[in-house]
């Protein structure tokens, strides 16, 4: 091997070793935003489960609100009826007085907006509760999306190393870019795309 053969090799090698040092950047570059994309897609993820919970607890207890306000008009309605056939006018006052509570007990069930625990208050943080849940899987969904391009554009980068085909980098660096775009959509905008 001559001394211009020689130059030419360490001339490549130098080449090469530059290129790979670009690709080792763009690979560690897209594995941070793949990190970020994983920390946003658990936390989206646990937000959603919780305000499923959530949800699922509120609407339990707009049920059982609802099968007492129930039980208490019909017991309500039952008395009033029965009111003609009582025939002591005390026992008749006290009666119509047990009516008009039973009356005031169910409507406090109806509506509670002092601590938010009536049927009509408790309908409407579930349906508030299930907002958030459904944002939140939907944010979910966008960084799952760019987590798999950012994956991808590693293996893609990697192979760059390898076999030393400059389009898979390019391919790469485009995942890359596409990946931030669902992380942006997740973040900013999670109903503009609809995925499931």
């Amino acid at each position: 091997m001559g001394a211009h053969e020689s130059m030419e090799h360490a001339e490549h090698a130098e080449h090469a070793s530059g290129s790979n040092k670009g690709i080792a950047l763009l690979i560690s570059v897209i594995a941070l935003f793949l990190a970020f994309s994983e920390t946003l897609g658990k936390g989206a993820q646990t937000e959603a489960l919780a305000k499923n919970v959530e949800a699922s607890n509120l609407w339990a207890f707009f049920q059982a609100k609802s099968i007492r306000r129930t039980t208490v008009q019909a017991v309500s309605e039952h008395a009033r009826l029965s009111l003609g056939t009582v025939p002591d006018e005390a026992t008749k006052a006290a009666l119509q007085k047990q009516i008009d509570d039973w009356q005031k007990t169910a409507a406090r069930y109806r509506s509670e907006p002092e601590t938010g625990e009536g049927s009509e208050q408790l309908a409407e943080r579930a349906k508030h509760a299930e907002h958030d849940r459904d944002l939140a899987m939907a944010r979910y969904h966008h960084y799952e999306v760019a987590s798999a391009a950012f994956q991808i554009g590693i293996v893609l980068a990697s192979a760059t190393i390898i076999t030393g085909m400059m389009v898979l980098a390019w391919l790469s660096g485009l995942l890359a870019i596409g990946g931030l775009g669902f992380m942006a959509i997740g973040l900013f905008a999670p109903h503009a795309v609809h995925l499931m």
